[in-house]
């Protein structure tokens, strides 16, 4: 009788667990400002498989474990629960970083701060950005780089107080309005492709082999034996040597460094068929070793052999006299497109996206089917709600989106066209970095990259290409921290449980908060201290280069 509690507690998800991810959630959004800008130390989130939230899991799972061994009793979170706990927190660990708010403020204070006699931007620039877009106040955009009067020796709670809010009102409200409309989209379209991912291509999902091995030893009552495994006790040792002697030899020069970086690019020619290796730097991560183990073999095999062909081929242009200038590239919002053989990046996000939608033809046509009614709406395992709920929400999420950017002045044919460029690079990413395992990932050429080598600035207009680069840069051209790639891996991990309800409903409610404090705690921290006292020079330097790149 007791195993049998035991085994129905295990298929269901309580709401204990829901709220402990929500406030885990809320409080790493609410601590990683403070921790990556000012402190600069090392990043909560910063991937696809953040560590603050894998601390958490791990830690979390040990102290159960010992309850639960101490009193005997029923497990106060069961393996599936830990992991939804997790999961949760791993949504929102990059919304208060890159993910989201690390460049957000910059991009609305960056044309009004920086704008000068050089740069010309008060009379190019500034009458056609959107009102509704930046702060009210040039006393608020001052303020959030310099800080407020006083503001270190206030506490929290007093410079939250002495935020400007009415000046922020309006800008948080327009782009707190994208952001949702993105997020549901991104929902949704998860919902969607989940089943097609883990039940019908059995997608292995390398990021998540650890936790949910982790959990797995943890509901069997094997804990102690699979942290003892003589393997994973001689992994660990070695990657802790490795970062013990690395970190000693930071702060004490004499103690001996183990070198994790081999620049072979003087073994390789500056010209010939070798030429592409020339800068080749050679990075030891043990972390991404191990996510290449677990990785299936075609996919980790082509990594290193497509990489190998990439470079060979800046060789053989270059012996074929196919020297071309980098000056041809034009305009590109790309945060590594350097030279016009990268460019072949589009073609292969393209390509990709077709190969994925012809692969899933025949699940498209399904949920089409139940869309409109055609037949029979079947509950699948890993969707959190019904596919046809899924597809109209879709369908308003996206028509919300192209609404949006028409409404603040991008054509409405150009609108259709950026945002299925970004959703499409998206797709194309989420599915990359799910099944390679890729835990730091970033794009080469940004979405509106093809629609402009393609179609032209003309095309766009320049108020047009003005919103696209803006709005590109809040969600779409980072993705290290992105959020749909998350969302995959927590439809594999809530795949086969029960309460679905419940599980969206945490999620959602995660998400929601994620954003609201992330907003709240790096706009306190910029007044606080100020963003030119703040670790945000990138954040500054890219987003003062999509401005410069409009006009």
């Amino acid at each position: 009788m007791q195993k049998n509690h035991v085994n129905k507690i295990k298929d269901h998800i309580r709401w204990r667990a829901v709220v402990l991810g929500l406030i885990l959630a809320s409080a790493v959004c609410l601590v990683t400002p403070f921790n990556n800008v000012y402190r600069k130390a090392t990043p909560l989130g910063g991937g696809h498989f953040p560590l603050a939230p894998f601390f958490i899991l791990f830690l979390l799972t040990l102290f159960i474990a010992v309850v639960n061994r101490s009193f005997k009793r029923s497990p106060l979170l069961t393996g599936k629960e830990l992991l939804l706990v997790w999961i949760q927190v791993v949504l929102v660990s990059g919304i208060a970083y890159t993910g989201l708010v690390r460049t957000l403020f910059v991009n609305l204070t960056a044309p009004y701060y920086f704008a000068s006699v050089e740069n010309r931007w008060e009379d190019i620039l500034h009458p056609i950005l959107p009102k509704a877009w930046y702060p009210g106040t040039q006393e608020a955009i001052i303020n959030i780089y310099n800080g407020l009067s006083g503001g270190r020796q206030m506490g929290w709670w007093e410079v939250i107080w002495n935020i400007p809010w009415r000046a922020w009102l309006q800008p948080i409200l327009s782009w707190g309005i994208f952001v949702f409309l993105c997020y549901t989209v991104m929902i949704c379209i998860v919902n969607i492709l989940s089943s097609q991912a883990i039940h019908n291509e059995r997608m292995n999902f390398p990021l998540l082999r650890v936790p949910q091995m982790l959990e797995q030893a943890f509901d069997e009552n094997r804990l102690g034996h699979f942290l003892a495994n003589r393997f994973l006790v001689a992994g660990i040792l070695a990657s802790a040597t490795l970062h013990v002697f690395n970190g000693l030899h930071f702060y004490f020069p004499s103690v001996p460094q183990i070198p994790t970086l081999i620049l072979a690019g003087p073994y390789f020619p500056k010209y010939g068929l070798f030429s592409g290796f020339h800068k080749l730097k050679i990075y030891i991560y043990p972390a991404f070793i191990g996510f290449a183990f677990l990785t299936s073999k075609q996919v980790s095999f082509s990594f290193w052999i497509f990489f190998i062909i990439g470079g060979l081929l800046f060789g053989v242009l270059s012996l074929l006299g196919y020297n071309i200038p980098a000056a041809a590239l034009g305009v590109t919002f790309g945060p590594t497109l350097a030279q016009p053989e990268e460019t072949q990046m589009i073609g292969a996000y393209g390509v990709f996206f077709i190969f994925l939608v012809w692969l899933s033809r025949y699940h498209f046509m399904e949920v089409l089917r139940q869309a409109f009614r055609l037949g029979k709406t079947d509950a699948s395992e890993s969707a959190w709600f019904s596919y046809p709920l899924s597809f109209w929400i879709f369908v308003v999420g996206i028509f919300g989106i192209i609404i949006w950017l028409n409404y603040f002045g991008m054509p409405f044919g150009v609108s259709v066209l950026v945002v299925g460029a970004c959703f499409m690079v998206m797709l194309v990413a989420m599915r990359v970095i799910c099944q390679g395992g890729i835990a730091y990932f970033t794009v080469t050429a940004a979405p509106i990259d093809g629609l402009l080598f393609f179609l032209g600035p003309q095309f766009f207009t320049s108020i047009g290409i003005m919103i696209a680069g803006v709005a590109q840069k809040v969600l779409f051209l980072d993705l290290r921290e992105s959020l749909m790639p998350s969302l995959l891996h927590a439809g594999k991990v809530t795949q086969n449980s029960k309460n679905k309800r419940i599980i969206l409903f945490g999620i959602l409610a995660a998400l929601m908060a994620g954003v609201v404090v992330s907003f709240v705690s790096m706009l306190a921290l910029c007044y606080k201290f100020g963003m030119r006292e703040l670790q945000l020079d990138w954040a500054t330097r890219t987003t003062i280069s999509v401005y410069e790149n409009i006009f």
